[in-house]
């Protein structure tokens, strides 16, 4: 593969950290491997958006509710170049290791395809996902200047998936002050359903794990779940549900038949289904691998949206009827008379360039005078935001 100037100079970091292996002999075996598996995925990302850029018009993305189909092209084609150049980075860098990246992966994203809507979530659990693979590799990398390396990869996707909460339109930009982190066997049982063959990545891959509810999550949803893994050989009975959030120090165990979310969560979850009660710890280090009978797989339990998010996607909630908003200038006496009729008006007052501001609840002015009153008329159609003599 052929690497242009610029694109060795925006890699330089982990070009830089590659450099020295000559010196410092073979690299360590862990490092190699998150190297290779972080390609792996940024291969992933980058056929996925390149897919969905090519696969769907305008059009698309205004009827899944985008006020302007730009919102959502602009981000998508960004975050495609940069999981693009990462790959190709970490490519480079895998070479100069002396090592071959994984390159034959075959991927199937047409499940997640089939509309903007769908492709929209999709991503957003992509960059998430992401996020979590980079913070889970950091655990298995020995070379500080590999580990700082990767770490500004992973503050990118981090960009990424809150620029996709907001475009959600019923997520929370920042849904908490901390992520969690993913081993590459949870990474890759999330990814699993995507990689149709060719990647020959010595990692073993936790099963599985689908949520099988339709409709939002939200809390109160009794949630289940279907694997390969629970299967009868493991009676339900016996089986719990896990949810893991960022910043908590464990999961929340629930018997698998009362797996209902709880109040007070907010953004991604990380769902497993356990053989025993004990919570799992929230660091890849010392999580009990040999109690997971299956996932995780990831939610979204989305209670704080923000007007942001609302704001590049009104209509994503699929309500018809929306009522248009127009601007028309009127005179004062007009203003006059149209705030009168609205009993209970907030009024406004003010006094040539004066700052100070008094709030009334009367109609009208009594004094006959200019009314500087602003607000909704008697049917709601005008607002008044203010007038001014000429």
């Amino acid at each position: 593969m052929r690497y242009s100037s610029a694109l060795f100079a925006l890699a330089a970091p982990l070009l830089a950290s590659a450099a020295p292996a000559r010196f410092y002999g073979k690299r360590a075996a862990s490092d190699v491997l998150v190297f290779k598996f972080a390609d792996v995925l940024e291969q992933l990302e980058a056929g996925f958006y390149s897919q969905a850029i090519a696969k769907f018009q305008d059009s698309d993305f205004t009827s899944a509710g985008f006020t302007s189909s730009q919102i959502a092209v602009e981000q998508f084609q960004g975050i495609q170049a940069d999981e693009a150049t990462h790959s190709q980075v970490l490519q480079a860098a895998l070479k100069s290791f002396g090592e071959t990246p994984i390159t034959g992966c075959q991927f199937d994203f047409s499940s997640a395809l089939t509309d903007v809507s769908t492709m929209a979530a999709t991503a957003r659990v992509v960059e998430n996902v992401g996020v979590a693979a980079y913070l889970g590799g950091a655990t298995l990398l020995t070379d500080p200047v590999l580990l700082t390396s990767a770490g500004s990869i992973l503050t990118v996707e981090a960009r990424h998936q809150t620029i996709l909460n907001v475009l959600s339109s019923s997520g929370t930009a920042i849904p908490a002050a901390f992520d969690m982190a993913l081993t590459p066997g949870e990474v890759l049982a999330v990814a699993a359903p995507f990689i149709k063959g060719g990647c020959d990545i010595p990692i073993p891959a936790n099963t599985p794990l689908g949520l099988t509810n339709t409709g939002t999550v939200a809390p109160g949803t009794l949630l289940t779940f279907q694997a390969t893994s629970m299967n009868g050989t493991i009676p339900d009975s016996s089986l719990y549900c896990q949810m893991l959030v960022g910043g908590a120090s464990v999961s929340i165990p629930l018997p698998l038949s009362q797996c209902v979310v709880p109040d007070g969560i907010n953004g991604p979850v990380a769902l497993f289904v356990t053989s025993d009660n004990q919570p799992l710890v929230n660091n890849v280090r010392d999580r009990a691998q040999n109690k997971i009978v299956a996932g995780p797989t990831l939610a979204f339990i989305d209670t704080k949206p923000q007007m942001l998010g609302q704001i590049a996607r009104a209509g994503a909630s699929g309500t018809s009827g929306a009522q248009s908003t127009t601007t028309q200038t009127i005179s004062p006496a007009e203003a006059s008379s149209i705030i009168s009729s609205a009993g209970g008006a907030t009024a406004t007052a003010s006094a040539g360039a004066a700052v100070s501001t008094t709030s009334s609840t009367s109609g009208a002015s009594s004094s006959g005078g200019p009314d500087f009153t602003t607000g909704k008329s008697a049917d709601g159609k005008i607002t008044v935001n203010g007038w001014k003599n000429n």
